[in-house]
């Protein structure tokens, strides 16, 4: 992967992870940087499960893809905020 691709992975992960944090609904008990790195993870996550149900390369803006992706990190989010609550 080259640095272009590291950053538009960064740049995307924290917009999914932030959008994914919108959706899940009360205050988190995470950081910014789990924010990111979970949206990171759900982006990629994401893109291969939209490539496996073949709907990773439409016309026009990949909409089931971004949703795949931010529900993912909104589980993430959620998943990581509850193990943050428990302590």
């Amino acid at each position: 992967m080259e640095i272009d691709g590291i950053i538009s992975a960064i740049l995307i992960g924290t917009v999914i992870g932030v959008l994914g944090r919108l959706v899940v609904p009360g205050r988190q008990r995470i950081g910014v940087l789990w924010t990111i790195l979970v949206g990171i993870v759900a982006a990629l996550i994401g893109s291969a499960l939209a490539a496996a149900f073949g709907v990773a390369d439409t016309r026009g803006v990949d909409w089931v893809e971004w949703l795949i992706q931010i529900g993912l990190a909104a589980l993430g989010v959620a998943a990581l905020d509850r193990t943050k609550a428990g302590r």
